[in-house]
């Protein structure tokens, strides 16, 4: 039966997020809430994972940083403690990284967003796997980007990381088709919010003009010249995990207005 948000077979299904607690995937979170899912997030933010915790009906929330492979047994471990199972895995987090050019970038920063942004959602799926076999199939969403598709001059680390995505996405797919679990992943373009604020505050100081020069910069190259919202890739993340998607795997969905290039 469809619920009241619009997107029906969610109800009652045990759905995990990671970087659960804010931006986007809070956003993911709050649409799944009201169509009756069950919930499980983590985050590195322990305020913000109380307070969304709260908000999403005292849900299952505990810290993770998702590139610590002990930190992400235990999430998982507790899921399986209080939920009895998972039906899918939103792999949601990633940082943008350093802003910079190749031969000026730390090999360390270079690292941690590659481990957070690749080996993190591999991580995850390792774990969530196995559970969502156990239930009969169901669901993965790995989380890419407009820089999935497109080089991102400066922003070296991210993209490599973003096309990697996508290449474990894609993978995944193949792997677990036979078995009913559907994976996919969301390709975001310029999304409103902090960190694309942030992002263009780096990228502006690095070539020396204003925010509102880098802003247009970055809109000139969207089809439809705006940037997206969190809720755009929350209804997106949603219909994946619906009925409505149960024909949909191995594809890339871009949420991103058409970015032309980057």
């Amino acid at each position: 039966m469809e619920q009241s948000g619009g997107f029906p077979g969610l109800e009652g299904k045990r759905v995990a997020i990671s970087a659960g607690a804010g931006g986007i995937g809070l956003a993911i979170a709050r649409v799944l809430h009201r169509n009756g899912a069950t919930l499980a997030i983590c985050d590195v933010d322990e305020a913000a994972l109380k307070a969304a915790s709260v908000e999403l009906g005292d849900c299952l929330a505990l810290r993770c940083d998702v590139s610590d492979e002990g930190q992400v047994d235990a999430f998982f471990d507790a899921i399986e403690a209080q939920h009895g199972g998972l039906d899918a895995l939103v792999a949601n987090a990633g940082i943008a990284g350093p802003t910079g050019k190749v031969d000026e970038l730390d090999p360390a920063e270079w690292r941690r967003c590659l481990d957070i942004g690749l080996t993190g959602q591999f991580l995850c799926a390792r774990r969530a796997v196995p559970m969502i076999r156990a239930a009969g199939g169901g669901a993965i969403i790995h989380m890419g980007s407009a820089a999935s598709k497109h080089g991102y001059a400066y922003r070296t680390p991210y993209s490599a990381a973003k096309f990697g995505v996508i290449g474990l996405m894609q993978s995944l797919a193949k792997e677990l088709g036979p078995e009913n679990i559907r994976v996919n992943a969301i390709l975001p373009g310029i999304v409103d919010g902090p960190r694309m604020e942030g992002v263009i505050r780096d990228r502006a100081a690095q070539k020396g003009v204003s925010y509102a020069e880098m802003e247009a910069e970055y809109l000139k190259n969207v089809s439809l010249r705006r940037m997206v919202s969190m809720e755009d890739v929350a209804a997106s993340a949603a219909m994946l995990l619906s009925d409505h998607g149960r024909n949909l795997s191995g594809q890339s969905l871009a949420v991103d207005g058409n970015v032309e290039t980057l």
